[in-house]
């Protein structure tokens, strides 16, 4: 994709996410894999009133080579995450209220969840009797670190549509920005749900 496209479609997603309350705070940063490298958001700008002014243009090594302000910390999140998630194109990481709660919650490395209609909107998943699994990192302010977390984990465990960082949010994958919003629209659904499911029934 090219940049200025690549920029656009970020800040039409970056609408409608915010719309949903998943990125307050100007919290979230979004990227697209471009013909020349990547786009990232700078730090600190509503995720939902961003302008093209508003990202920094990076070259295949991840090294900034257009735009100002600050990039965020967790782009070597995503440059990882690029690397190991063959055919990505689009990551949005986001900060809803269930995301961040469940990832809290949940005590083990893998969020399992099963028997959901909408867990078809996942792209590979076919029925509701799969078990889809989203692998939980702990948070760390070092991201080189997490990064090689993720890393490792994903030779036994490969990331196909995100990762959550444990109370901190969802990182979603995409072959397209259409996907990733599918994606991230599919999982929070399913995040709300076993939120009230755990709610309602007191447990795991």
């Amino acid at each position: 994709m090219h940049t200025q496209a690549a920029k656009l479609a970020l800040i039409d997603a970056g609408a409608w996410v915010a719309q949903q309350g998943w990125v307050p705070a100007t919290g979230g940063n979004f990227s697209i894999k471009t013909d020349s490298g990547f786009v990232v958001t700078a730090s600190g700008f509503d995720k939902g009133k961003l302008t093209p002014e508003q990202f920094l243009e990076l070259d295949a090594t991840g090294t900034i080579i257009a735009g100002s302000g600050k990039p965020s910390a967790e782009t070597a999140l995503h440059l990882k995450l690029y690397e190991l998630c063959v055919g990505a194109q689009c990551i949005l990481h986001t900060h809803s209220v269930a995301a961040t709660v469940l990832s809290r919650f949940i005590q083990g490395e893998q969020f399992q969840i099963c028997g959901y209609e909408m867990q078809k909107s996942l792209s590979g998943i076919q029925s509701h009797e799969e078990t889809l699994s989203i692998a939980i990192f702990d948070n760390d302010q070092d991201i080189e670190r997490l990064a090689q977390r993720v890393a490792q984990s994903h030779q036994t465990t490969p990331v196909i549509h995100g990762v959550l960082i444990r109370g901190h949010g969802l990182y979603a994958v995409g072959r397209t920005v259409q996907e990733t919003r599918r994606h991230i629209e599919g999982l929070e659904f399913l995040f709300a749900c076993e939120l009230e499911r755990i709610k309602l029934e007191g447990r795991q």
